[in-house]
């Protein structure tokens, strides 16, 4: 994970303490400035930053709850796919009927980007602003024209992105930009799970919370084109580079969620949840009387949750 630090953001590490509370192990200098990115390229800085975190005795480091975090990363590119999840077939009818021949891909700006904990601010004039909760890669190496059965060993790691989208901007074009890129709307992290701690991305359950209650409950498994897939087919066009965030795209919401669906609005919190992998919580304000923040964001590692 990466963490506010007084000088520049520094890499980081979480461990859970025998009271079950998360820690922060402030990485050596050289680990540190190094960043997340560089620490997942690079298998001896990774070894380096395990033992280093392992050393430490977690009921005396300060608490997580304490630390300012930032984006794990941040990346050169954040590159996201649409239709990626089947939904409820009847019995009798084929679930992959359905299945379109390649992934929809769409980007979201560098402007996006948000940390774990930063409040994301609906634009003025916003009328039917969403959320949607994914696991998101972290690219580890350096992806170019990989085969499929190579394009697993670029991965270093995983991570979550909210894709707040704007619905009415995104209705009125083909093109999704203008509905997925206001200021802000990519909260990422909390930290990163390295490969080792996530041995299976297609068995994970994805979670949403909207104010407490569930509107999302689904597991990767269902998804129409796996990670290797997808990393795979975007490199064959642009090079994948340590830092960049390919997120995998939503669940559709539960039905009852569905019938119920409202804009977010001032106020509102957001909880995405991947098992083994964590959750971020999101809240939502208005735009009006708030003061603009200047505070850079940055990116980090957790333990294997790099």
């Amino acid at each position: 994970m990466t963490i506010a630090a007084a000088a520049a953001p520094v890499a980081a590490s979480v461990v859970s303490s025998p009271d079950g509370t998360d820690r922060v192990v402030e990485l050596s200098d050289a680990l540190a400035q190094a960043g997340v990115a560089a620490i997942l390229a690079d298998a001896g800085l990774l070894t380096a930053a395990r033992a280093e975190t392992a050393a430490h005795e977690p009921a005396r480091l300060p608490l997580l709850a304490d630390a300012e975090l930032l984006a794990p990363v941040v990346p050169g590119k954040i590159l996201c796919l649409g239709y990626n999840y089947r939904g409820h077939a009847p019995d009798g009818v084929d679930p992959t009927a359905n299945d379109p021949e390649w992934p929809d891909v769409f980007v979201k700006t560098p402007n996006t980007l948000a940390g774990p904990r930063d409040a994301v601010v609906i634009p003025p004039g916003a009328t039917d602003v969403d959320y949607e909760g994914e696991v998101a890669v972290v690219i580890g190496r350096r992806a170019q024209r990989v085969t499929l059965d190579e394009a697993l060993d670029h991965v270093g790691g995983y991570t979550i992105l909210n894709d707040v989208s704007d619905r009415a901007w995104q209705r009125r074009q083909s093109q999704w930009a203008l509905g997925k890129c206001s200021d802000g709307f990519a909260p990422l992290g909390p930290w990163v799970v390295t490969p080792d701690e996530v041995p299976d991305p297609h068995n994970l359950l994805v979670e949403v919370e909207r104010d407490g209650v569930v509107t999302v409950s689904q597991s990767t498994s269902t998804t129409i084109f796996s990670v290797a897939f997808v990393i795979h087919h975007l490199s064959q066009v642009l090079t994948l580079e340590p830092g960049d965030v390919v997120s995998t795209g939503t669940p559709q919401k539960l039905p009852a969620a569905q019938d119920a669906h409202r804009p977010l609005a001032h106020g509102d919190a957001v909880t995405v949840r991947v098992s083994g992998v964590g959750e971020l919580t999101t809240r939502f304000v208005g735009a009006e009387g708030l003061a603009t923040s200047s505070r850079p964001t940055t990116g980090t590692l957790q333990e294997a949750h790099a």
